[in-house]
């Protein structure tokens, strides 16, 4: 590994954004490999950003957008201003412990993986989360097995590192900005051959401090559910992720990822 890269996508987290950084940057300060972090605001809707620059961060840039686009458009859009050829991105608002990333890149390294995600499910980890979640989660999970054929426990905790080959050959053929742009990113890279997807333990402690509350959690439900069946519908009926449907796949020059590592 030459260098790792690490996106943080932000929305309305100026409360927790300064925490949630420094210790970020305190856990990469001790990789034996070079990292960049990269900041990403998803809309100025208040002084996440303003708070983000003034910290001053060794290796960090902070960029964002005005309009709010969703969490997988922030992702994308952070992964295209990347030069490691390892990318991950960690959720922010400080409910997964940053500490577990150097045994996720390790895990990278020995097992020669092509994804690792933070797993919920894991046995080792450590997992504070409301018992509905749990049950929705489980479920959510099963559906995804049955359509995608992904075997995997978890594809929604907010921490996953790719290696840059893979984005390379995914990023072009994705549509989903906000609500599947995990289980996409995750079927899509497996239906085009990178199955060495591994498992890695997280530390959990559910805050309540993200952008899905209480108040919208339903709707964030019922969005996600649309979204994801749209997904295995473009993935085993319409074959618009397949090589040949390359001429009608949509292309947003903002989001355009390089293969070069810089």
């Amino acid at each position: 590994m030459k260098k790792f890269s690490l996106i943080i996508p932000v929305f309305n987290q100026e409360r927790t954004i300064e925490a949630d950084l420094k210790r970020i940057t305190k856990v990469l300060s001790k990789l034996s490999v070079p990292f960049e972090l990269i900041v990403v605001v998803d809309g100025y809707s208040d002084r996440s950003f303003d708070t983000a620059r003034r910290l001053k961060l060794a290796r960090t840039s902070v960029i964002g957008y005005k309009t709010n686009h969703g969490k997988g458009y922030a992702i994308r859009y952070g992964f295209s201003k990347a030069a490691g050829d390892v990318i991950g991105f960690l959720d922010a608002g400080g409910d997964l412990n940053p500490s577990v990333l150097p045994l996720m890149l390790e895990k990278m390294e020995w097992l020669d993986a092509d994804i690792v995600i933070g797993s919920k499910r894991h046995p080792d980890s450590v997992v504070f989360y409301p018992l509905y979640r749990k049950i929705l989660s489980f479920g959510y999970q099963q559906l995804i097995r049955i359509f995608s054929g992904l075997n995997v426990r978890d594809t929604q905790v907010g921490l996953k590192l790719y290696k840059r080959r893979v984005l390379a050959k995914v990023l072009p053929r994705l549509l989903v900005k906000r609500f599947a742009f995990d289980v996409e990113i995750l079927a899509v890279s497996h239906h085009l051959g990178f199955t060495r997807i591994v498992e890695s333990p997280v530390e959990l402690s559910y805050r309540f401090s993200s952008s899905i509350t209480n108040a919208n959690f339903w709707k964030v439900v019922a969005n996600m559910l649309i979204d994801t069946l749209a997904v295995f519908y473009r993935l085993r009926i319409l074959k618009y992720y397949d090589d040949d449907k390359k001429r009608i796949w949509k292309f947003d020059p903002e989001l355009n990822f390089k293969v070069n590592i810089g």
